[in-house]
């Protein structure tokens, strides 16, 4: 009995600590992540197909995606990446920290800066982007994902895409080719978070990792969508 009442004292004390090291900056970013996700999928017929969304793996979302001073140009972005706990399942891990960088696609109809989603379609694209850093289009394969409820990956480079991407500018969803960006996890906040010792992989596809407070609004999004999909006729 004790060692029961102790090991659920541990698993609380970890839950309660990895809220209080989230930083103002990434509550922020969680925080966008969740308002991207609602209003991707809130766009009748302009939005991710239902039959891809509840085929996804995995969700990366980007807020905010900016232009960086890099020297040459480019952009950059932080963002937060989710895996559902088994295939076909509506319950969603703790979410991964992640950045993108690229050295330049230049932002869509000249925006200072744009929100990114990418759907991870398989374990094999998702097992790819948990190590220390992928370049999209040639360590995973990725292309513009088809854009309106009722549509369907329709080319062949969609239908055997480990990741389909799209972005949003000035309130207007669309695919996106992010070939060439460098995706990988956000190390800093991932080990504020939930700890040194923890990887990328035991957070979305590992056991025992909880949903720290300041994501629980993310993760629900997700769970949220992915009920509201999987339940039509």
């Amino acid at each position: 009995m004790k060692e029961t009442v102790s090991a659920a004292l541990v698993l609380l004390l970890s839950a309660a600590s990895a809220s209080a090291a989230i930083s103002t900056a990434e509550t922020k970013r969680l925080q966008e992540a969740s308002q991207v996700v609602r209003e991707l999928r809130d766009v009748p017929d302009k939005g991710v197909p239902d039959d891809l969304w509840n085929r996804a793996q995995c969700v990366v979302v980007i807020p905010s995606m900016k232009k960086a001073a890099l020297g040459i140009g480019g952009e950059y972005g932080r963002g937060v990446m989710s895996c559902r706990t088994k295939e076909g399942s509506t319950t969603w891990s703790a979410p991964l920290f992640m950045q993108l960088a690229k050295g330049t696609w230049g932002l869509q109809i000249g925006a200072a800066e744009i929100d990114l989603v990418m759907l991870v379609m398989n374990q094999r694209g998702a097992e790819k982007l948990l190590n220390n850093k992928v370049s999209l289009g040639a360590d995973a394969t990725i292309a513009a994902g088809p854009v309106g409820r009722a549509g369907s990956a329709s080319t062949d480079a969609q239908f055997s895409a480990e990741i389909l991407s799209y972005s949003r500018s000035r309130g207007v969803f669309a695919g996106i080719d992010l070939s060439g960006g460098v995706l990988r996890p956000d190390d800093d906040p991932n080990s504020d978070v939930y700890g040194p010792n923890k990887s990328a992989r035991d957070v979305v596809m590992g056991t025992g990792v909880p949903v720290p407070t300041a994501a629980q609004d993310f993760v629900r999004s997700l769970s949220q969508e992915a009920r509201a999909t999987t339940g039509k006729k």
